[in-house]
């Protein structure tokens, strides 16, 4: 079966995120995640992107980057993860042994409006809703902990709207069930994470029907319903 093409439209925030296979542990010790944020900036040599938001769970990864250029996203994210694929392989005598990751990863365009907020709270609150820490910023590998580190500017870009001053507090309060519905929704086919007139114009212009269309029957109705029961 061919892959679903990429569609990343220049100059839009994309949220990334990959799994390893089966849910498998994949940082399982500090130095492995201190070692993908090293790749994180090492890549921007390669490819240059900016970085808005970075959280890195033991079995999975969520950033949130902002391409210049839609292809850099592919090619940066290309770079990114074969490095840390040799690097993760060799380290634990694993090459040859299948696969670390449970595949391609996976990419939704946000609008760049309140949602923009909320994909970027919904990336630093990982930690906080697997409760794994009781305050977000206390979860050393993410960018909501590391903004506040000597190297920030390292790998980490600025936002294309205004940081809010109380945006720690903000992530802490957590995510409306709605809410991360779509945003779980949005991680789970590709579709576009905006307002229902943002999303629909987005679907159609960068031709991602597929993305919020249902399968079967469902198939055939309206991409402007199916942007409608998400949102």
């Amino acid at each position: 079966m061919p892959r679903t093409r990429r569609i990343v439209p220049d100059n839009s925030v994309n949220h990334v995120l990959n799994r390893g296979n089966r849910r498998q542990v994949i940082f399982r010790k500090p130095a492995d995640f201190d070692v993908f944020f090293n790749l994180l900036s090492e890549a921007q040599y390669h490819v240059p992107m900016r970085i808005i938001g970075v959280c890195l769970m033991p079995n999975h990864f969520h950033l949130v980057l902002w391409p210049q250029e839609g292809r850099s996203l592919s090619a940066y994210m290309k770079w990114l993860m074969n490095a840390h694929l040799r690097r993760y392989q060799m380290h634990y005598a694993l090459t040859g042994t299948g696969h670390v990751y449970q595949g391609r990863f996976k990419n939704f365009i946000v609008q760049s409006d309140a949602h923009f907020y909320s994909a970027v709270r919904y990336v630093e609150g990982n930690p906080l809703r697997a409760k794994l820490v009781t305050s977000a910023r206390d979860w050393q590998w993410s960018s909501l902990h590391r903004n506040q580190t000597p190297n920030r500017s390292s790998y980490l870009s600025e936002w294309p709207l205004p940081r809010p001053d109380n945006w720690e507090g903000y992530v802490n309060t957590g995510i409306p069930p709605d809410e991360l519905a779509a945003l779980r929704l949005s991680a789970r086919r590709g579709s576009p994470y905006g307002g229902e007139h943002w999303t629909q114009s987005t679907v159609v212009r960068h031709g991602l029907e597929s993305t919020v269309r249902l399968p079967g029957r469902d198939q055939k109705k309206k991409v402007t319903a199916t942007i409608s029961a998400f949102e």
